[in-house]
């Protein structure tokens, strides 16, 4: 008995003296997968998409409207298909315009499975952004490596990225998501503002609402 009691209390010791390790992850897709993702100050993790003019680009070659390196970069992941990434389809095409000139273009990344959500495959792309006239970069993360590096979990989610591809802001593109004539807070200009102004943008963070990634 006395033997079994020593076992035993060996056996609990190991457990309360060995280290436990915990990570917690900063997303979490719908499929189940965790994300590393990044958090605002963090590094924007590069990449390297094909564009629907098949053409690839990235960080390095991205150009303002005006031809030059711009001075930062409005990151947004979106799709075709998703009734809140619709409903702001004109908001990307207006943000584009407006800030574009200013240095601040657009960059929208479709993250979707194609082969789980066929209405966003790269002909899909295409036929969509000259149906509706899209002026910014349409980039197909085909490998679906992109968005969990950013730790992006929905359609549409922006990550306003600064000269130093630093994240200043991230989350919804305003506060009215479905509905534009009901926008209060232009949560993307108000950032861009305030990094105009060399302050930090308030909020740096919001709650981005929209459809889920589809993902492998």
């Amino acid at each position: 008995m006395n033997k079994l009691f020593i076992t035993l209390a060996l056996v609990m010791s190991s457990f309360i003296t060995l280290p436990f390790f915990t990570h917690t992850p900063q997303a979490e897709s719908e499929t189940g997968a965790f994300l590393s993702g990044i958090s605002v100050g963090d590094k924007a993790p590069a990449f390297n998409l094909k564009n629907i003019d098949g053409k690839k680009y990235s960080f390095d070659n991205i150009k303002d409207a005006n031809g030059k390196t711009p001075k930062g970069f409005i990151v947004v992941f979106t799709c075709n298909t998703c009734p809140y990434a619709i409903a702001n389809e004109q908001r990307l095409i207006e943000l584009h315009k407006a800030y574009s000139p200013k240095g601040y273009p657009v960059v929208a990344i479709q993250p979707n499975d194609p082969a789980i959500q066929p209405g966003d495959s790269f002909e899909a792309m295409k036929q969509n952004a000259a149906e509706k006239g899209f002026p910014f970069l349409y980039l197909l993360d085909e490998k679906q490596e992109v968005f969990p590096a950013y730790g992006a979990t929905k359609t549409p989610e922006v990550y306003l990225v600064d000269a130093k591809r630093i994240v200043r802001y991230h989350g919804a593109i305003d506060d009215s998501v479905r509905n534009p004539d009901g926008v209060e807070e232009k949560f993307v200009e108000m950032a861009i503002a305030a990094i105009e102004a060399g302050k930090d943008p308030n909020p740096a963070t919001t709650k981005a609402i929209g459809c889920g990634i589809k993902a492998k």
